[in-house]
């Protein structure tokens, strides 16, 4: 009896579990840097940031997309690192938690604005929600809460109830409308 297409070698199922399975080398744009790494078809960008690249600030709550989390900026889009896959993002620009960084240890605007409005607890969320407002202050420099509320519907915090966020998230828009 012949075997189904599926399970003859070289049948599609093959090579679909190939390009699953066997690394290859890509590109990624990171923060400015281009990196070489090697990702298999069923990495995502999440794990190919943290596991090569030592980039942990971006978390990885329900590797589900449901949690925000672990947001990165991918063309300047806030995208769910652990829904994209790495192979995907080969020659985008990919902007992580990392990229807020300061000379000289300074808080961006949006990380003072957070922590001067108390707004995080235990901070598991906080790398998305810093990546989520500054992909939408970069498209709109004084947001309306209504915006506001919008670019934070992706991102669950557990401790805060939200409300010191949005406050923070207030402040920098009023601050950026003068």
């Amino acid at each position: 009896m012949p075997l189904p297409a599926w399970g003859r070698p070289g049948g599609p199922a093959n090579k679909e579990l190939l390009v699953n399975l066997v690394p290859r080398e890509i590109r990624l744009t990171v923060n400015g840097n281009t990196y070489p790494v090697q990702a298999r078809g069923s990495d995502s960008l999440a794990q190919i940031l943290r596991e090569q690249l030592n980039l942990t600030g971006t978390k990885v709550g329900c590797n589900a997309g449901e949690c925000g989390a672990c947001t990165v900026l991918l063309d300047e889009r806030a995208v769910c690192a652990c829904l994209v896959p790495a192979m995907r993002a080969e020659g985008a620009q990919i902007r992580t938690i990392e990229s807020q960084a300061q000379d000289g240890g300074a808080l961006s605007a949006i990380q003072q604005a957070l922590m001067d409005h108390g707004a995080f607890q235990c901070g598991f969320c906080t790398p998305g929600v810093v990546m989520s407002l500054s992909a939408l202050f970069a498209q709109c420099p004084s947001p309306s809460e209504h915006d506001i509320r919008l670019a934070l519907q992706g991102n669950v915090c557990r401790c805060s109830g939200y409300i010191r966020i949005i406050e923070a998230a207030n402040a920098l828009a009023q601050r950026a409308a003068g």
